[in-house]
């Protein structure tokens, strides 16, 4: 069974599965550099102009001419097959650009696998920019630099550490904790200018059902039109942000044959991965899944919403416009959300819904269902006041029904949790993004998502959100006479917080004690 140790007090949310991976990579490393003692910047560069030609551009003109200029096509990526398929789709039918925003992308199958076929991309001409987080790039400097120094690619990462390795890191977080505290959580992908995914799933195993230990319900909002044009003023802010560094700042230098072996060990892992035989190695051409997507886009007018990056601090705007977005509902506010620990405003904030008439329903984890135990630490007594305050409460199962739609067989994870972060308002506008109702999102990190109106993807998206809810699902979370929770499913009734083993309720303890600020 997979180990709940997953988070120290001052840190960030990563499983042990991924300090060990980290440890392992760098084991392996020859090197840990540094950065150079001078760093240089470039002059600011931007996305290119919209492909004409190619699949995606013909679909993106045809949402213009059916709608107009301000609208986009959407679509729900609900499964986990479905949020890597249709990644692997945009890539493979690029013929301009690609580019990649993401807080975590690990080497795992699902990690390799987009990183395969992105380099294929630039293999034949397509210009490729990656923006990653440096929280999980430990020991790949080398790899990363060679990376860079591919025709058509260009790299660069978020608020790096200067110094490279395990040990330097740790003390440099101590040195510098506020400033390396502050992680890029967004998640985006643009291609040719035209297409855009926008949503939570970070690259790694555990969001596309790979992962045999546990994988995560999530979901990205697939975009033709538009919003490929809004997603890249966002992409070019963090791009030309002071808080970004390219990769030939990294303090090496190119080792003859590095690339050329790990290209072919990226091949060679990726070819005899069984897991990933159902999405094809190689890549393809996705026309026909195109043409037949087309006739099931949801119009609709977005707008793309992000932390921005000023000279020494994060510009937080997320969190705001996302309670003014809620507050825009007078019947229904359906909130899917992972990771949520509450203050009294939140509390109050509800009540007020209630108050005039609008149904409140919330689904979150339930400590089961959790990867990140000190959340449930620091959400757990706030049940009551959700329920007091007229929410219907739901957490979700660790082996809920709709575990079929989240393993991708044939995988079978030992349990599913929830990595979701949408709202939907009056069945007539959504969110679907990265932003969690945590501290560490509305104070510490960049988050971003996108606000759509278009009554069709509010129905689609209620429809999901619903079914997740149901008991077969989640358990719904009731108060007793005397005040108390107890859990109903389709199953069974509890009076204790559902937990997968006894480990996970001595660590929802322990972490009680750390304060709930940093998570």
């Amino acid at each position: 069974m997979p180990s709940t140790v997953q988070q120290a007090h001052m840190m960030f949310r990563i499983s042990k599965s991924v300090l060990l991976a980290a440890l392992v990579i760098l084991t392996a490393s020859c090197s840990t550099p540094s950065l150079r003692d001078e760093i240089t910047r470039p002059e600011p560069t931007f996305a290119r102009t919209p492909a004409t030609t190619g699949v995606l551009a013909a679909m993106a003109d045809d949402v213009f001419t059916k709608y107009g200029p301000e609208y986009s096509g959407f679509k729900l990526l609900d499964t986990s097959y479905d949020g890597l398929a249709w990644r692997l789709a945009l890539i493979d039918s690029a013929v301009s650009s690609i580019d990649i925003q993401t807080y975590l992308w690990y080497p795992d199958n699902a990690g390799r696998l987009v990183f395969q076929r992105a380099v294929q991309a630039a293999n034949r001409g397509v210009h490729v920019r990656l923006v990653v987080d440096d929280l999980l790039t430990i020991g790949l400097d080398q790899f990363i630099f060679e990376l860079d120094q591919q025709p058509n690619i260009e790299v660069r990462l978020f608020n790096p550490w200067e110094d490279r390795s395990t040990l330097s890191r740790a003390g440099e977080m101590i040195a510098e904790f506020e400033r390396l505290n502050t992680r890029m959580h967004d998640k985006l992908m643009i291609v040719d200018g035209n297409a855009a995914v926008v949503g939570g799933r970070n690259l790694g195993d555990h969001y596309f059902g790979l992962s045999h230990a546990y994988n995560f319900h999530d979901l990205d909002l697939l975009g033709f039109g538009h919003i490929a044009r809004q997603a890249n003023e966002m992409f070019d802010h963090f791009w030309n942000s002071e808080w970004v560094v390219t990769a030939d700042n990294l303090d090496t230098e190119r080792e003859e044959g590095f690339a050329k072996q790990a290209w072919q060990d990226v091949l060679e892992k990726n070819r005899s991965a069984e897991e990933l035989q159902v999405f094809g190695v190689d890549p393809e051409d996705w026309s026909d899944e195109l043409a037949e997507v087309a006739g099931e886009l949801r119009p609709g007018k977005s707008y793309l919403v992000y932390d921005t990056t000023g000279d020494n601090e994060i510009e937080q705007a997320v969190a705001q416009k996302m309670f003014g977005f809620m507050d825009l509902a007078q019947e229904e506010l359906l909130i899917t959300n992972a990771y949520i620990i509450p203050g009294q405003p939140a509390i109050d904030f509800v009540q007020s819904l209630t108050d005039r008439g609008v149904t409140v329903r919330i689904l979150t984890n339930s400590l089961e269902s959790h990867d990140v135990p000190a959340v449930n630490s620091h959400y757990k007594d706030w049940r009551d006041d959700f329920i007091n305050a007229g929410a219907e409460l739901y957490e979700l199962r660790a082996d809920a029904a709709i575990q079929s739609l989240v393993d991708v067989a044939p995988v079978e994870g030992e349990f599913t949790g929830l990595h979701t972060k949408a709202v939907v308002v009056d069945r007539k506008m959504v969110f679907i993004g990265s932003m969690n109702f945590d501290p560490r999102s509305f104070s510490i990190n960049t988050e971003a998502g996108a606000f759509v109106e278009s009554a069709g993807l509010a129905e689609d998206l209620a429809r999901v959100m619903n079914r997740d809810m149901d008991p077969d699902n989640a358990w719904q979370v009731f108060l007793d006479e005397d005040g108390n929770p107890y859990w109903v499913n389709s199953d069974r009734t509890v009076d204790e917080q559902p937990a997968r083993d006894g480990n996970q309720r001595i660590m929802d303890k322990i972490f009680k004690m750390f304060p709930k600020d940093q998570y």
